[in-house]
């Protein structure tokens, strides 16, 4: 399956090969740079050794985890393109995880002003959210994604073999995200979600729901590049969400990011019954689906200030003002509604006594 946008091409099947082979015939770069982390060089480049025109593709690897999504990460990347030669016409792929999208990304866009960039990415996550939308960046002062630019890729390969080496946490955590798109587009594709079952992946089915899920992401990154207005739909979840991933960020609880999304998504149903009407039977439905396949999170009252002041920080927010994206109705999203302190307050004493 082949999805073209405005920016990127977007290719989905398990056919690699081919794809790679037509990508760098067509970018011919001068030099080709693979950057991976360990898990994605022990599982997933020997997937690409029959590829004979990356056979010599300069690897590099660095840590996985948010603790290394680091401008000191991004640094020795810079050192070791510098000291490669790398030029306007070498190409990165980007082979992981969301995290290696989102510096990837970052560093050939950045480096000698930019140069190509093709996402492969190896998790569920990724594939569905981090590596097509042209978000890439790196956190800062412990606050996600705090510092990037919006840069697109010229290619993204999504291979759903990838995923087979994945554990449940991870392709939960992809999962998320998948909800998400759904929530905000149509109750027929909450609905059509329900039906697969995670723990018995039928892989070709999920290849479908995968490219379904970008499609949907698509549909708000196409009218909305650089995330001014209908993109915000696009946050659901991820207000709440990002603050409860930085709370846990570098402590022995930290959480993947689609699970705290899927605890965002919780707290902004909570509060779109709330202010937005949302059917308050639909919303006990899907918030039971998420604590049947998520659980819950370990917060306490004494949290409470620093996830309000967390929040503080989201992108989305202007002059002071907290804003949050919320739902009328399934697929009818309420972008910019400002969300109080009393409001923050009252979601996490509601959420503590789910």
């Amino acid at each position: 399956m082949q999805i073209k946008t405005p920016y990127s091409t977007i290719f989905i099947s398990t056919e690699t090969i081919v794809f790679f082979n037509k990508i760098i015939e067509d970018l011919k770069p001068s030099k080709i740079f693979v950057l991976v982390d360990e898990n994605s060089k022990k599982y997933c480049l020997p997937i690409l050794d029959n590829i004979k025109l990356l056979e010599e593709s300069e690897i590099i690897e660095i840590e996985s985890g948010e603790k290394n999504k680091s401008i000191h990460t991004i640094e020795k990347v810079w050192d070791i393109l510098c000291t490669k030669g790398a030029d306007r016409n070498s190409l990165l792929i980007n082979l992981g995880g969301g995290i290696i999208g989102d510096m990837g990304g970052f560093i050939a866009s950045t480096f000698k002003r930019g140069f190509p960039f093709i996402n492969v990415p190896t998790t569920l996550l990724s594939q569905v959210d981090a590596s097509i939308g042209g978000k890439t960046g790196f956190n800062f002062h412990n606050l996600k994604n705090e510092i990037g630019l919006f840069s697109h890729p010229k290619y993204v390969i999504i291979n759903s073999l990838f995923l087979k080496t994945l554990d449940k946490e991870n392709i939960y955590s992809g999962w998320a995200e998948m909800i998400k798109h759904a929530l905000i587009f149509s109750k027929g594709d909450w609905e059509n979600l329900q039906q697969h079952n995670l723990l018995n992946t039928d892989y070709k089915a999920l290849n479908q729901l995968i490219a379904r899920s970008i499609q949907i992401k698509n549909h708000f990154v196409e009218q909305d590049p650089t995330e001014k207005g209908v993109r915000k739909a696009l946050n659901f979840g991820h207000t709440f969400g990002h603050a409860f991933e930085s709370l846990f960020m570098n402590t022995p609880n930290e959480i993947l990011h689609g699970m705290a999304v899927a605890h965002g998504i919780i707290c902004e149903l909570y509060l779109s019954e709330k202010r937005c009407h949302f059917d308050k039977t639909q919303m006990k439905k899907v918030i039971d689906y998420i604590i049947n396949n998520y659980g819950k999170l370990s917060i306490k009252n004494t949290d409470f200030e620093k996830i309000a002041e967390l929040l503080t920080h989201d992108k989305k927010n202007e002059n002071s003002i907290i804003n949050i994206t919320l739902l009328n109705d399934f697929g009818k999203v309420a972008i910019n509604q400002s969300c109080s302190f009393k409001e923050i307050i009252d979601v996490l004493n509601w959420y503590e006594k789910l």
